[in-house]
């Protein structure tokens, strides 16, 4: 069995054991997050797609960890005018441990 869910403004699919990096959500390691945003449950061939979500689902979850992503550079110039400013980001993540996918009505 299997869900998608909705976390971030992106789109998951969450199985159980698996280990999702979705945008940081608010918790410290070992907080049970509960996802109540599932647009579609896959069990046992059944396949249920929510209108936008799926009545009464949820993903329950662990926070195992939160951390940074990988560090993206960049860089802005214009030519013939000496400008040139170079920046970078790190995305905050945070890692969480499927432990139940929970089909609904």
């Amino acid at each position: 069995m299997y869900a998608i869910v909705k976390t971030g403004g992106k789109q998951f699919k969450a199985a159980k054991n698996d280990v999702l990096i979705v945008e940081k959500l608010d918790g410290e390691p070992g907080t049970k997050v509960d996802l109540k945003e599932v647009v579609l449950v896959c069990e046992e061939g059944k396949v249920k797609v929510g209108s936008p979500y799926v009545k009464g689902a949820s993903v329950k979850a662990e926070i195992v960890r939160q951390a940074k992503g990988p560090k993206i550079h960049a860089f802005n110039y214009k030519p013939k005018k000496n400008e040139r400013k170079r920046w970078g980001h790190r995305q905050l993540q945070t890692h969480l441990r499927v432990l139940e996918v929970i089909p609904g009505k």
